[in-house]
């Protein structure tokens, strides 16, 4: 059975969506939740099919982005929907460099395009679920063009851009020392030795924060770092 949940304040909105999601699919298991931290506590027992997400939750103006934060981290790939009465020509970009899948701007959408929407994000999750390869337990997997957080062992990394050039940089010279200098080239600012080890820093203590025993990044001391899974 797919498990939705549906994470709204206002609670006549969250019964009107909840409403609208079982007039088409009367089946599917719909959890309501209100505010931040009933969300994420759910979000750490359960793994749902699709989020529908506000982004003000109470007083917290921006508690969305924490929560999709949140499920990037525990449950990467999940499809996130955001109904917001943030103004669409400004936060859409915003969320969906977030990764959410989508946005609605309230009180602009009707049942039917809300339906739509919700289908064909449930529709396209499931195709993605299908076609995507088996991913050995061990392997890391980069987006191509580093715009997305890496993941490892079907983990989501958080990371910011920097640091993913650092480790795809890494990666691609794997077994091989890549010295300070070279990682000067993906160092935007900060071209000092100091930086690019805080930013290494910051890379094994994402990937710990994850698998505890991880030890690929070797400092080569006086030259550099090196990939040596």
């Amino acid at each position: 059975m797919d498990k939705v949940a549906v994470i709204e304040d206002d609670r006549p909105t969250s019964n009107q969506l909840c409403g609208w999601i079982r007039a088409t699919r009367p089946h599917m298991q719909i959890d309501q939740w209100f505010d931040r931290d009933s969300a994420e506590a759910a979000l750490a027992r359960e793994r749902y099919d699709l989020v529908v997400l506000d982004i003000e939750l109470g007083r917290e103006r921006h508690a969305g982005v924490a929560i999709i934060n949140t499920i990037n981290k525990l449950h990467q790939g999940t499809p996130v929907l955001v109904v917001s009465a943030m103004p669409a020509a400004i936060y859409r970009s915003i969320m969906k460099a977030l990764d959410a899948w989508d946005y609605l701007q309230k009180t602009t959408f009707e049942e039917a395009e809300f339906v739509e929407t919700f289908l064909d994000i449930l529709r396209t999750a499931r195709q993605r679920q299908a076609d995507a390869p088996p991913v050995p337990a061990d392997e890391l997997c980069l987006d191509p063009l580093w715009q997305r957080s890496p993941t490892w062992r079907g983990q989501r990394i958080n990371l910011p851009l920097t640091a993913q050039r650092i480790l795809a940089t890494l990666v691609q010279r794997k077994g091989e020392v890549v010295s300070y200098e070279e990682l000067f080239e993906v160092v935007k600012s900060g071209r000092n030795r100091d930086n690019v080890r805080k930013h290494v820093s910051s890379i094994r203590e994402a990937f710990r924060d994850v698998d505890p025993g991880f030890d690929a990044v070797e400092n080569v001391p006086m030259r550099g770092f090196r990939w040596s899974r």
